[in-house]
């Protein structure tokens, strides 16, 4: 098959063994070399083989469908592992914070899904699947890393400031007052991936979605486009989730009384 424009090139099954059999190589050098991730990467590469071709046959049938209560149904069992994976990765923060992770990513999620598909892109229907449903899994994908980078941060911080928050709260000033400098320091580390990918793309790299839409035989200046598009709906996502769910569980490191309280005690 000649390279054209408006082209695609499918992978077989052979396709996907050898490129599982690049990463069994990979693995292997890594246990020659004692690196204790051979296993790891191995179980990881065959784990994610399977996620991606289930959720390909998942994806095809919610498009061919095309019912909007299947969309939403797949949608929210999206955003329930994205909660459970900002979780698992968190390190240092206190239990009970899945309602407000999870309400985090509700609000925000929904806005900027309603922002580019009613304002940008305008597909029709509304809830087109084949944009919605990847579009929901990108910006969750970024998500998700960013909250649970911001969390850690923030707890690590606020213990690491804890005799400067003593103080400013003996000085007068508020949980918030006192808690800021931490919250803004959290929310600056999850956006870092995001400011690194928009630096860098078209010029040192080519983004994963407008590489897939070039390879699936798209215009690659429309692929470009959309590329921008999901990158902008990211980093607004994330600003916003971040800082409604600092907004959210910074009082988790206070008492009722206003006074810091140990990661024990939370």
């Amino acid at each position: 098959m000649s390279g054209d424009l408006g082209n695609s090139y499918n992978i077989d099954i052979w396709g996907l063994l050898i490129a599982l059999g690049m990463v069994a190589v990979a693995a292997i050098i890594s246990e020659l070399m004692h690196m204790g991730i051979g296993k790891t990467l191995m179980w990881s590469s065959c784990r994610a083989l399977v996620q991606l071709c289930a959720m390909g046959f998942i994806i095809g049938y919610v498009i061919r469908s095309n019912n909007v209560w299947m969309v939403f149904s797949l949608m929210a069992v999206m955003l329930v592992a994205a909660v459970q994976i900002v979780m698992s990765r968190a390190r240092g923060i206190p239990k009970g914070l899945a309602g407000p992770i999870f309400l985090s990513l509700v609000i925000t999620m929904l806005l900027m899904l309603a922002l580019v598909t009613e304002l940008i892109v305008r597909p029709h229907p509304w809830y087109a699947p084949q944009l919605v449903v990847p579009l929901t899994g990108m910006l969750l994908g970024n998500t998700v890393s960013a909250l649970a980078v911001g969390l850690s941060r923030f707890y690590e911080s606020m213990e690491e400031r804890r005799d400067e928050v003593d103080m400013m709260l003996a000085l007068g000033a508020t949980a918030w007052e006192s808690a800021r400098p931490s919250i803004i320091s959290s929310i600056r580390l999850g956006l870092l991936p995001t400011t690194a990918s928009l630096a860098s793309s078209g010029i040192v790299t080519i983004p994963g979605m407008m590489a897939g839409q070039v390879i699936a035989g798209g215009d690659p200046l429309n692929a470009a486009k959309y590329q921008f598009v999901v990158f902008g709906a990211i980093a607004a996502l994330t600003l916003l989730a971040d800082g409604l769910i600092m907004a959210m569980v910074y009082r988790t490191c206070f008492t009722t009384d206003d006074q810091y309280q140990t990661p024990k005690a939370r």
